[in-house]
C-alpha cells in the first residue's frame, strides 16, 4: 500500500514520528496506539518504499556495511574493499509468538557439543540490522522478549549466550511498535524505551472516509497502477529524507536550544534524562527534515509534543497525553524578552508537497488525544449507568468515586502452571530458576549441563573414550527445566446492591477493587469484572487485557437494588467456562467482593441459592478468594460462609493491603 495512504486517514503526526527516526534512527523508534482498523500497519509497512537503499556486504547474513563493516561479525572479519551489493531496506516483522531463539539467534549446541563447532544462526535482529523492526501488538509482546528487543534496539548490539558460548553482532534499526490499548498497556518502564508515542484514531468526516474507501478499492482493483500514481510521491519522498539525513550532521543544538528542552522536561516532571536526550535527538532531526542547520524553539515544541506524552504518566491508569498549557508555558519561559513568539510552523519548500511539512499538523492534537478518548469512555460509561435507572424497588444511588488505590498482598492460584509469562503464580516457563531437567521432545534449547554429563558419564569407556573430552551422543543430551510465574485471568465478581451502598463503604470498596487491578495490570494479568444487583448479573467487561477499562467501569459503577448474589456467581461460572475454552493454560482467580447477603425479588432461599451456585464453582477446581465488605460491630459472617463453601481464602477489606500481612507475619514471629 502506498505511503500516501496514511495521509488520507488523518495521521500527520505518525508519518511525522516515522519519518524523524527514518532521518535519525538515534531518535530511538515510534510506538503506535489506537484502536482497531486505523491502518497502523498500512503505514509502517509503506515506510520501507521510501527508505534509502542499503549497501552490504555480499554474502554477509548480518547486513555489514562495506564501509565500514563490524570488527565483531561473525560472519567476518570482512576484508576491506569485500565485494558489496545494493539492496532495498528490511522491513523485519517479530510475531507475537516468537521465541527468545528466533529473535536473537540461535546455537546448535548438538553440534557444539558433539562436534565441537560453534554453529549459530541468526535470528530476527540480525535480519532488521540496518533496516525496519516492525512489532505489531507490542502490548501482547512476552515481557523478555521485550526487554531483549529493547536492549538491543539501545545499545545497537546483539548478545546470544549459551552455556559458556557467546556470540554478538551489530544490530541497529529503526523500532517501530504498534499497538491497541483496549488490550493492555505497556510497563512505563517499557513504554519509556520508545522514542516517540503517537496516538491515531479513525477521521470523523465522512468525506475523508470516503476517499479512504476509493483509494483502498483503487488498490485492490489495480494495485500496480495504484503504485505508479504515487511513484513520484514517494520518489521525492525519499530525496527529502536522504537529503535530511547529509544535512544532520550540521545541525547545530544551541545552549538556548538545549535549554528549550530540559525546560520542557523539567516541566512536565518526567522521569530520569532519557526523555531529554530523545526531545534534543527529534528536535534536530526536525531541524534537518525542515532543511534548517539550526534547531529553532518550533522543532522543540514537534519533539516534546512526539517524544513526552507517554512519559509524563504517573501511574499506570493515567492515559498518555500532553497539556498544551504547560508546553507553552515552559517554552515562554525560556524564551529571550526581545524574541516574538514563533509563527504557527516554518515555511517549508521541500520537494515534497504530500509530505508531513509541519503547517500538515506535527502534533499528536489532530488524531484526538488519548485525554478525549479516554475520558469519554469512563464518563460516558458512568454517566449512562447512574442516569439511566434500572427497575427495582430499591432506589438506585449515583457513582461514588473509588478511594485512593494501595498496594496489596500477592493473591496467587495454587500448584504449578504453564501459562504465559506474568508475575503472579508459579508455573513453567522460559525464564527463571532451573529446578530440574528433562529429556528433550525436540531440539534443545536449553542445556542442562550437568545432567547432560551426568548421562554421558556412564558410557564413555563402551564409546571408546581414551583420552580427555566427553564422548556425547544426542540422546545424553537434557533440557533444562525452569520455573518462574505466569499471568493469570483475574475475573472480579462484586456486589453493587443496596447493600453495599453507603457512600463511604463503597468507595473503599471501588478502592479496594482498584488497588487489585493495578495489581493485575503489573503482574500482566488478563482481567474480567462481573457486578450483580437488582434482579440479574452483568458481565461490565468481558475478560480484556486493558486494566485501564476495567477501572473505568468500576469508577462509573452505581448501586443499588437487592443482592442477586447467586445469579453473579452462575454469571462468573459461564465466563469461566468460555474462557477455558478460549485460553485453556491461563489458570483463573476468582475474586468475589460482597458482604455475603443474597435477596431477591421473589421470596426463596437466595443464601441457599448462592451456595449452590458456589458449590458448583468450587467443583470446576476454580481457585478462589472472597474479600469479605460486611462493616459494623456486629458482623453476620456470610462472606466467610461463602468462602467456605467455595473453598476460598477470606480476606477483609482491610486485610488486603501488603502493609497488613507485613504486620500479622511479625506479630507472629513475636508470639514465636
Amino acid at each position: 500500500m502506498s505511503f500516501p495512504f496514511a495521509a488520507v486517514v488523518g495521521m500527520d503526526d505518525l508519518r511525522l514520528a516515522l519519518l524523524l527516526n527514518a532521518v535519525s534512527p538515534a531518535v530511538g523508534g515510534v510506538l503506535v496506539r489506537g484502536e482497531k482498523g486505523t491502518a497502523k500497519s498500512t503505514t509502517v509497512r509503506a515506510l520501507t518504499a521510501v527508505l534509502p537503499t542499503v549497501d552490504v556486504v555480499a554474502g554477509c547474513r548480518f547486513g555489514c556495511d562495506p564501509a565500514a563493516p563490524d570488527p565483531a561479525c561473525p560472519d567476518g572479519p570482512h576484508e576491506p574493499g569485500a565485494g558489496a551489493q545494493t539492496r532495498p531496506a528490511r522491513l523485519v516483522e517479530l510475531p507475537v509468538g516468537a521465541s527468545e531463539d528466533r529473535l536473537v539467534g540461535s546455537l546448535d549446541l548438538e553440534r557444539a557439543l558433539t562436534e565441537g563447532v560453534k554453529a549459530f544462526e541468526p535470528g530476527l535482529l540480525a535480519a532488521a540490522h540496518r533496516g525496519v523492526l516492525y512489532v505489531d501488538e507490542v502490548n501482547l509482546l512476552h515481557d523478555h522478549l521485550v526487554d531483549l528487543l529493547l536492549d538491543a534496539a539501545a545499545m545497537g548490539t546483539a548478545y546470544v549466550e549459551r552455556e559458556g558460548i557467546s556470540v554478538r553482532h551489530a544490530a541497529r534499526f529503526l523500532l517501530v511498535g504498534t499497538m491497541n490499548p483496549e488490550e493492555g498497556e505497556l510497563r512505563p518502564q517499557l513504554l519509556d524505551r520508545f522514542g516517540l508515542t503517537v496516538e491515531v484514531a479513525a477521521p470523523r468526516d465522512p468525506d475523508v472516509r470516503a476517499e479512504v474507501v476509493r483509494r483502498r478499492f483503487a488498490s485492490d482493483a489495480d494495485p500496480a497502477g495504484f503504485a505508479a500514481t504515487w511513484a513520484a510521491e514517494e520518489t521525492a519522498l525519499a530525496a527529502r529524507i536522504a537529503a535530511a539525513r547529509e544535512l544532520l550532521p550540521r545541525v547545530v543544538l544551541s545552549d538556548a536550544a538545549l535549554r528549550q528542552v530540559t525546560a520542557v522536561c523539567a516541566a512536565f516532571d518526567v522521569d530520569g534524562l532519557r526523555a531529554d536526550l530523545v526531545t534534543a535527538r527529534a528536535a534536530m532531526a526536525h531541524a534537518a527534515w525542515c532543511g534548517r542547520e539550526e534547531v529553532t524553539e518550533d522543532d522543540v515544541r514537534v519533539a516534546a509534543r512526539l517524544a513526552l506524552p507517554h512519559r509524563r504518566r504517573r501511574n499506570p491508569f493515567d492515559a498518555p497525553g500532553l497539556d498544551e498549557e504547560t508546553l507553552d508555558q515552559a517554552l515562554e519561559d525560556t524564551r529571550p524578552d526581545d524574541d516574538p513568539p514563533p509563527p504557527d510552523g516554518p515555511e517549508d519548500d521541500g520537494p515534497d508537497p504530500a509530505g508531513p511539512s509541519p503547517e500538515d499538523g506535527s502534533g499528536p492534537q489532530d488524531a484526538g488525544t488519548p485525554e478525549d478518548r479516554s475520558g469519554h469512555l469512563g464518563s460516558s460509561t458512568g454517566s449512562q449507568d447512574a442516569e439511566t435507572p434500572r427497575p427495582g424497588p430499591a432506589p438506585e444511588r449515583a457513582a461514588v468515586a473509588p478511594s485512593d488505590p494501595v498496594r496489596v498482598r500477592r493473591l496467587e492460584v495454587p500448584g504449578i502452571g504453564a501459562g504465559a509469562p506474568g508475575r503472579r503464580s508459579r508455573a513453567r516457563s522460559e525464564r527463571g530458576r532451573v529446578v530440574g531437567s528433562t529429556r528433550p521432545a525436540g531440539p534443545v534449547t536449553r542445556l542442562h549441563l550437568p545432567a547432560t554429563v551426568l548421562a554421558a558419564a556412564p558410557h564413555q569407556h563402551a564409546r571408546g573414550r581414551t583420552g580427555p573430552g566427553l564422548r556425547v551422543v544426542r540422546d545424553d543430551l537434557r533440557q533444562a527445566v525452569l520455573e518462574g510465574r505466569e499471568g493469570n485471568l483475574v475475573l472480579f465478581v462484586v456486589d453493587a446492591s443496596g447493600s453495599m451502598g453507603a457512600r463511604s463503604r463503597m468507595a473503599a470498596v471501588k478502592g479496594a477493587v482498584l488497588s487489585l487491578l493495578l495489581d493485575a495490570y503489573q503482574r500482566r494479568d488478563k482481567v474480567g469484572l462481573v457486578t450483580f444487583r437488582g434482579g440479574d448479573a452483568e458481565l461490565a467487561l468481558p475478560p480484556t487485557w486493558s486494566v485501564e477499562a476495567a477501572a473505568a467501569r468500576l469508577t462509573g459503577l452505581p448501586t443499588g437494588g437487592r443482592t442477586p448474589l447467586a445469579a453473579g456467581l452462575l454469571r462468573a461460572a459461564e465466563v469461566l467456562r468460555v474462557e477455558r475454552v478460549r485460553d485453556p493454560r491461563r489458570r483463573p482467580l476468582l475474586v468475589v467482593v460482597t458482604d455475603g447477603r443474597a435477596t431477591g425479588a421473589r421470596g426463596g432461599d437466595h443464601l441457599g441459592e448462592a451456595r449452590r451456585a458456589a458449590a458448583l464453582l468450587a467443583g470446576t477446581g476454580t481457585s478462589a478468594v472472597v474479600v469479605d465488605c460486611e462493616s459494623g460491630p456486629v458482623r453476620l459472617g456470610l462472606a466467610a460462609s461463602l468462602g467456605t463453601v467455595l473453598g476460598a481464602e477470606t480476606l477483609r477489606l482491610d486485610e488486603l493491603g501488603a502493609d497488613s500481612l507485613a504486620g500479622t507475619v511479625r506479630a507472629a514471629r513475636q508470639v514465636a
